[in-house]
């Protein structure tokens, strides 16, 4: 077989590339430039990052307002928190990963029945980020489907494995539950009240469900899994097997920042602030820029629920939240502003669609 190392990232298109086909080496077209993603110079830390235990929502109210002050100053200076005691049963956590390992096992042809390029569709199977139209390729494999309502998408989903709607459905289902209970805490620890966005997340929001699958990677200190990037969400909640996380630390070195590797602790759940919460707070929380690594002996499957408004329900800064001191510093919003943002734009060479919702001075 003639070696493809030099190859284009056209020639790597999905159910061809090298993660698919577990290539023993990586291609050019893989290999993260320093220039681009310096990580010799950027310190990757094992140190703890927010822990919050969410069932004090449901406490007194000392321990609630104990709470919310946790969540705030995570949202406030790290953009990323972790969860325990969230109520889901460690068998629904369990089951969702299995499925969504069961489904990357299949054959080929099974998964070619949901591959696409667009990223409007509702269910999609690609790889990398926008499959073979990067200028650089990430070693990743994805399914993405729409989750709520559950009745309304469920049945685009993959039937094989037999027990992928079942089991995935109860994750999605858990998990949006816990999504609402978190964002009514955003928008108390913002001042908003709880319901300030409940009643639009829970009737007409989206949740994205990312399927991720990371096969072991020949030479994994080369490529990545995910550029750093933040999410367009409201929220993200992972779930992932194993250890591959780094978010950026904003606030360290004296504000240029560091790399801290999230740690993986069995039942627990990551959140991720998104870039809708940053607007919605006028900048006061900072969504997260975050980026996958990579293993080169193990596969790492990841879950990634993303919660936001309605697909054209646009997020805007609140008139409580402005003053002559703070003025608007975002546009609205909306997903399919994102979804336009992401056919338009390389988010491999760093472009965010944050950066084009904040206002000039």
């Amino acid at each position: 077989m003639e070696n493809e190392k030099g190859a284009s990232s056209s020639t790597f298109k999905m159910g061809n590339s090298a993660q698919e086909r577990s290539l023993p080496y990586v291609p050019d077209c893989y290999v993260v430039p320093s220039s681009y993603e310096p990580r010799d110079a950027l310190d990757s830390s094992s140190e703890s990052v927010p822990t919050i235990d969410i069932s004090s929502l449901k406490g007194s109210d000392d321990e609630r307002r104990g709470v919310i002050q946790e969540l705030r100053l995570a949202c406030q200076y790290f953009g990323f928190f972790q969860i325990v005691n969230h109520g889901i049963d460690q068998s629904i956590l369990d089951d969702a990963l299995a499925v969504a390992k069961g489904f990357f096992e299949l054959p080929a042809k099974e998964k070619k029945k949901f591959m696409s390029n667009d990223v409007y569709a509702p269910v999609r199977y690609t790889t990398s980020l926008k499959d073979g139209l990067d200028k650089i390729q990430f070693w990743r494999i994805f399914l993405k489907h729409y989750a709520h309502p559950l009745h309304r998408w469920i049945h685009l989903w993959p039937q094989n494995p037999p027990e992928y709607r079942e089991k995935m459905g109860k994750f999605c289902e858990a998990v949006r539950v816990l999504s609402l209970e978190i964002m009514e805490a955003i928008t108390e620890s913002l001042g908003l009240g709880r319901q300030y966005l409940s009643s639009r997340m829970d009737k007409n929001g989206m949740q994205v469900m990312a399927v991720n699958c990371y096969p072991p990677c020949p030479d994994p200190k080369t490529a990545l899994g995910l550029p750093p990037h933040s999410d367009y969400s409201c929220i993200t909640i992972l779930l992932q097997n194993l250890t591959g996380l780094e978010i950026f630390d904003l606030t360290a070195h004296g504000g240029s920042g560091r790399w801290v590797h999230v740690p993986e602790v069995k039942g627990v759940l990551k959140v991720h602030i998104g870039d809708h919460v940053e607007v919605l707070s006028n900048g006061l929380y900072k969504s997260v820029i975050h980026k996958v690594t990579l293993n080169e002996e193990k596969t790492r499957i990841s879950l990634a629920s993303l919660h936001s408004l309605g697909m054209d329900d646009k997020m805007s800064v609140p008139s409580q939240l402005v003053n002559d001191e703070n003025p608007v510093r975002y546009r609205e919003s909306s997903f399919n502003d994102f979804l336009d943002f992401l056919v338009k734009n390389d988010i491999s060479q760093g472009e965010r669609f944050i950066d084009t919702l904040r206002i000039k001075d």
